[in-house]
């Protein structure tokens, strides 16, 4: 099955330039885990919500928090992204895709066209969703 069949197409994206007072506000109200870093449209990286609390201080929204832990949501996206994350384009298909997940240990894959503009992401889950639904084939396989 084709990427493009299964990708999510609607994607949320971060400029470079973004501080994660935005991305924490994004992940904080979103059911998803990955943000794709655009300009114009065109793909620059990866931010996903382990990277931003890696990045934050633990004491942000706690009665310890203090000025300096605060200024960590001031932290722009571009200094702790993924640059140059793999890619696949939408005629890739889920096998390309599960290999690419197994060999790079990413767990999102950017869909794009040959110019980096993002089309979709995909992301480990939606392979397993996929596999989930049609488990009656690979049963009988």
């Amino acid at each position: 099955m084709m990427l493009s069949k299964i990708m999510t197409s609607s994607v949320t994206t971060v400029g470079l330039d973004d501080d994660l007072a935005k991305v924490k506000e994004i992940f904080d109200h979103c059911g998803f885990h990955h943000l794709l870093v655009a300009q114009r449209g065109i793909l620059y990286g990866v931010v996903s919500d382990t990277d931003m609390l890696q990045a934050l201080s633990p004491f942000i929204g706690t009665s310890f928090e203090s000025s300096r832990d605060h200024a960590t949501l001031n932290k722009r996206v571009h200094h702790i992204m993924t640059r140059q994350p793999p890619t696949l384009g939408p005629e890739a298909d889920v096998f390309d895709a599960i290999a690419l997940f197994e060999s790079s240990g990413v767990d999102c894959i950017p869909i794009v066209d040959h110019e980096r503009k993002i089309l979709g992401i995909v992301s480990w889950r939606d392979i397993m969703k996929l596999l989930h639904r049609n488990r009656e084939k690979f049963k009988k396989s």
